[in-house]
């Protein structure tokens, strides 16, 4: 996966979730000019600006770089990205 497919993934995320660039900057604990200039294409992020940014989104690592589909009766499919983010801040706790 190229930085262009990166930034198209983040892109397709993110609006997926209804969110706008600086909110997901805010969940992600980036500036909104970071996520721009990701989405763009114009930077290369790390593995620890990936891991950020999906943990604004309410998903894993290995669900960004997934090309599978959610089962439609994947309970976590339908979760919101709020409720999400606050089951993965429950798991981290653990």
């Amino acid at each position: 996966m190229d930085r262009h497919d990166v930034a198209k993934r983040i892109r397709e995320l993110r609006e997926a979730r209804h969110l706008k660039q600086n909110a997901l900057a805010n969940l992600a604990g980036v500036s909104p000019t970071y996520i721009y200039q990701l989405e763009r294409g114009e930077k290369n992020p790390t593995i620890e600006y990936i891991d950020n940014i999906c943990w604004g989104l309410g998903i894993t690592i290995e669900e960004f770089f997934s090309t599978k589909k959610p089962a439609e009766d994947d309970k976590l499919a339908s979760l919101t990205p709020d409720q999400r983010r606050l089951l993965n801040e429950f798991l981290k706790s653990l």
